[in-house]
């Protein structure tokens, strides 16, 4: 009953080419990251993409949340949908890791490269009904990001210093849920020309700017900031004003990511589909740029130029298309999607119904998937 209400319940491609685009910019990112040590011009796509595509992530990961006390059914899948997958593949990069470097330590409060954002969604679960529960949860959020800077002591332990400085971003996107101002806007329909003109014209005055001032941006190391995973003092600001940095860069990351949510299109196009899958490339995409990453293929002077940065790009959309496919989702389901019947009473079954079995017809950012058999 259930399950086909939820399947007749009518998609929005929007949401779907937004996640693949998305998701699609952190793989580029990564691919990239080598070259921006001595690419002016490598550097420049970085900075352009981390401004606004993991606050983008969380925006949408926040308009699908609800903030209702948690039901042993929300919980369960936090359990099988987070939690799980997050040990999994903890421990396989661990593994990869003693292979590779000859460093074996298996430390889960520590999350390796990508897992961080997996744990980010479970602490923003777990937040979440309480910051419904006050006056402006907005504002709240904002206030907990900028003030989470002042502690040294809040680090990469649950990468809770990168969770909490990116909560306003998913509790916006809640907001915009509730408030409807999607749905008032026509989300459905294309935007008027003067809106998606001001969405270029936005998009493209972030870019003038880091193109005319990329040797300060280099010196001033900004792309730190945008990790949103250090202390002001770890990133070499002591002054009392360094929040209203963090602040301004918040600000930043609203308007572009309006400005790309302006510009996708509204009907389906043929990434619309990929765009269910965005939790099996962010899971699976950072073990096929690892050896490329560690070998040293990439990266140096004489192989940072505009041909790697173009190939690297493409090969980066090459990956994410490929990680996207059913046949890929099928063979890496057991480990993204995991049931483990086993782990839990079995009278839960009767309480919250058969959650565990099938695969969730949600991922942990509330994108809805189709079927794979």
């Amino acid at each position: 009953m259930g399950g086909a209400s939820l399947s007749a319940r009518p998609r929005v491609p929007l949401w779907d080419t937004t996640r693949f685009i998305a998701i699609t910019l952190v793989v580029i990112g990564h691919a990239i990251q080598r070259l921006i040590a001595d690419s002016d011009a490598a550097l420049v796509v970085y900075l352009f993409i981390y401004a606004f595509h993991m606050p983008l992530f969380a925006l949408i990961s926040g308009y699908f949340s609800k903030p209702g006390p948690p039901t042993e059914r929300r919980m369960q899948r936090v359990i099988t949908d987070i939690v799980i997958p997050y040990l999994i593949f903890e421990t396989v990069w661990t593994a990869v890791q003693a292979i590779v470097e000859g460093n074996w330590t298996l430390n889960p409060t520590r999350p390796s490269w990508t897992l961080w954002f997996l744990l980010a969604l479970g602490i923003f679960r777990l937040v979440l009904p309480y910051l419904a529960l006050v006056r402006w949860p907005l504002l709240w959020a904002v206030l907990i990001s900028v003030g989470v800077g002042y502690f040294d002591n809040v680090g990469a332990t649950f990468s809770l210093a990168r969770a909490l400085g990116i909560l306003p971003f998913f509790v916006l996107g809640w907001k915009l849920h509730e408030w409807g101002l999607i749905d008032r806007w026509r989300v459905a329909t294309p935007p008027t020309v003067l809106v998606r003109t001001a969405a270029v014209v936005a998009l493209a005055a972030w870019l003038a700017v880091l193109i005319a001032f990329i040797d300060l941006w280099r010196a001033i190391e900004l792309r730190y900031w945008f990790f949103y995973d250090e202390s002001y003092t770890g990133l070499g600001v002591d002054d009392w004003w360094a929040s209203l940095v963090r602040l301004a860069l918040i600000g930043l990351a609203v308007l572009l990511s309006a400005a790309v949510l302006v510009l996708v299109p509204r009907r389906p196009v043929a990434i619309t589909p990929l765009g269910q899958a965005t939790m099996y490339v962010y899971l699976l995409h950072s073990f096929v740029l690892y050896p490329i990453r560690e070998s040293g293929v990439i990266g140096g002077e004489d192989r940072s130029d505009w041909p790697w940065l173009v190939g690297m790009i493409l090969f980066a959309i090459a990956v994410t298309t490929l990680l996207s496919t059913r046949p890929v989702r099928r063979v890496f389901r057991p480990i993204v999607e995991p049931r483990p019947r086993w782990l839990f009473r079995p009278d839960l079954d009767a309480r919250t119904g058969p959650l565990l079995i099938q695969p969730s017809r949600t991922d942990p950012t509330g994108s809805r998937r189709d079927r794979l058999d």
